[in-house]
């Protein structure tokens, strides 16, 4: 164990800020973002969920390493004392169809139980349809309305999921 991360289970490893291994997530995040909803937005996005935000003991960015390659990931926040919010769920694009996500998903829900939440809360946008059925999938509630507006009918969902 490096003292930037920490240790490996089944392929994931909690790592901190500035690690290198989180570069292929956030590029491959922000590539999707603007090519879905265009620059501003996606450099919106980034930026307004800085990656230090994903900190232990309140949060936690993840990632999947297979043969010490970054295939997947995520990260979650503290939302309140009681809920945790799920962010930069993200799958490579050469390794998706494989049920990544399901399993970054799983893990960071493991996470935040152990770290006390009893709820997750989550955003995806419009334009994601794949991130809508994988959230409905595995157990997610729609919540009612739209979470944000964006110009041009972009527009963000919410969802929650209690945990036991």
């Amino acid at each position: 164990m490096s003292a930037a991360s920490g240790p490996e289970r089944d392929g994931f490893v909690v790592v901190r800020p500035g690690d290198p291994r989180t570069r292929p997530l956030l590029e491959g995040l922000h590539l999707e973002y603007v090519v879905r909803y265009g620059p501003e937005i996606g450099a919106e996005e980034m930026a307004h969920h800085p990656v230090d935000d994903f900190t232990v003991p309140t949060g936690a960015l993840l990632l999947l390493l297979e043969d010490g390659v970054t295939v997947g990931g995520g990260a979650f926040r503290r939302h309140d004392d009681a809920t945790a919010e799920l962010k930069r769920v993200w799958t490579a694009p050469a390794h998706r169809r494989r049920g990544i996500s399901r399993r970054v998903l799983a893990e960071l829900e493991r996470l935040a139980a152990a770290a006390g939440y009893r709820r997750i809360y989550l955003t995806t946008g419009s334009r994601q349809p794949e991130a809508f059925a994988l959230y409905r999938r595995s157990g997610y509630v729609l919540l009612p309305g739209t979470a944000q507006i964006y110009p041009g009918g972009v527009y963000d969902v919410g969802f929650e999921k209690h945990l036991r």
